[in-house]
């Protein structure tokens, strides 16, 4: 039997994942480039370092959010074409990804927590609750940027992954969180309704 089911994230899932990939790009971009500012003349490589924790700090907050709507909401199932080996190599990246979108901005505001500088979100100073620590603000940054190049790195699997999806095997995973509704015939041999999506 042929029955149609729904392929795509719902509308809560897919704004916050593209809220999340263009600010994360832009933050990510920034991070880069902000370290080679100069400390002189005073106050400018401050200003760029604030609006960067203040982007952090906001997607941080982005992202608790979305990793609460994917727990509480199931993802679209994959098409029963794509081997094991991919669906596990898929959860494993996801899985990999939602780590490294929770540990870069909790260990930059931790890294940040333990200087004498004051966080600042969007010129608003927040609470100081750490203390003046170089070793565990460097511990803190290292953490912050090995988890970067993990993330790089699983984001170019994602993306290579994707456009495989879409321009080799056009089987729908990219329109999944795209805004074109479609759906794909599954052959559910007479079993009924698929699961929840």
């Amino acid at each position: 039997m042929q029955r149609e089911l729904p392929t795509h994230y719902t509308p809560t899932a897919k704004v916050l994942h593209w809220l999340i990939a263009v600010f994360g790009f832009a933050q990510l971009s920034l991070g880069t480039w902000m370290i080679g500012i100069p400390k002189t003349p005073p106050g400018v490589r401050a200003s760029w370092f604030n609006l960067h924790k203040s982007i952090g700090i906001t997607l941080g907050l982005l992202i608790l959010l979305r990793l609460a709507w994917r727990l509480t909401h199931r993802a679209p199932s994959l098409p029963e074409t794509i081997p094991g080996w991919q669906r596990s190599l898929a959860k494993f990246c996801h899985f990999a990804l939602y780590v490294c979108m929770v540990v870069i901005p909790l260990s930059g505001y931790l890294g940040s927590s333990f200087t004498n500088y004051p966080i600042k979100y969007f010129g608003h100073t927040l609470p100081q609750w750490g203390w003046d620590s170089p070793a565990l603000k460097e511990r803190f940054s290292q953490v912050h940027l090995t988890a970067i190049v993990i993330f790089v790195v699983l984001i170019a699997l994602h993306v290579a992954a994707v456009l495989k999806h879409l321009l080799i095997d056009r089987d729908g995973i990219f329109q999944r969180m795209g805004w074109t509704r479609r759906a794909v015939k599954r052959d559910l041999g007479g079993s009924g309704p698929g699961p929840a999506q």
